[in-house]
């Protein structure tokens, strides 16, 4: 037996034993430390001018200029997240993000599986009828027409009130492209997306609005059950910025001037 190596193999034991039981510790640390340095919020991805996707990939809007500016008030990077429409709520119940910001209304029936914030803004239900129908109203609707609208909204209950034949797409940008080729009657949408739509779809000209909206809508921002300190974070984030100005701001800068946050 060498002697003179014995020393050594004991610091490099000990060293080795030291590494084993820090290594989870360390790792946990780092684990934790990334949590608390990230928020993540969540949208269809598919609802211009709120939330959707560019050529490169990348999601903006109002809902995502709204997400970065609550992250970068509780100093945080933001993560937004797009999903279908029709599994977001159920994935925020798994906590795969933090919180849906992506235009959901706040209804009674959501509010029994997930808590919402204040409200960020209002709008509305509105009827998109293309210029040559003669549709001018909800009133001259029938139970033939066909009127197309995003599977998970709010606007199916209104749909099925009017008693018209329903027709259920994955996002708006479907939905006024069937509307354009004349495979739907009409479009059940937000009145602000349909408003951008015209101007923004390149037959756009071809529609109109029909009536006014519905009923009045209040957005809010939806978030796990058991997240009640981030819930009144939030709450508290989203009254400064109404208070200082940044809210109408946002909003003056995606809907040409209007404020859409408050009543």
């Amino acid at each position: 037996m060498n002697t003179k190596n014995t020393p050594l193999r004991m610091i490099g034991t000990a060293l080795a034993v030291l590494l084993l039981f820090a290594s989870p510790a360390l790792w946990s640390g780092g684990q934790q430390e990334s949590g608390t340095e990230v928020i993540s919020f969540a949208g269809s991805g598919g609802y211009p001018p709120f939330n959707y996707l560019t050529e490169t990939g990348d999601v903006v809007g109002f809902d995502v200029d709204v997400a970065q500016e609550i992250a970068d008030r509780m100093g945080k990077t933001m993560e937004y997240k797009t999903t279908a429409w029709d599994g977001i709520i159920e994935g925020l119940r798994a906590k795969r993000y933090d919180g849906i910001l992506g235009s959901m209304g706040i209804t009674a029936q959501r509010q029994e599986i997930v808590n919402f914030s204040d409200p960020y803004y209002y709008s509305g239900p509105q009827l998109i009828v293309r210029k040559d129908s003669g549709i001018t109203s909800i009133a001259d609707l029938g139970a033939d027409s066909k009127i197309g609208l995003v599977t998970g909204t709010t606007f199916e209950a209104d749909a099925a009130e009017l008693g018209v034949e329903v027709k259920l797409y994955e996002d708006d940008n479907q939905t006024l492209i069937e509307l354009l080729n004349g495979r739907v009657d009409g479009v059940l949408t937000d009145r602000i997306v349909g408003l951008n739509a015209i101007g923004a779809l390149s037959r756009g000209s071809e529609l109109t609005t029909a009536g006014s909206v519905l009923r009045s809508e209040m957005m809010g921002i939806a978030f796990h059950k058991d997240d009640t300190a981030l819930l009144a974070e939030v709450n508290g984030i989203l009254e400064e910025m109404r208070a200082d100005g940044t809210l109408a701001a946002i909003s003056a800068e995606w809907f040409n001037g209007e404020d859409i946050t408050r009543k």
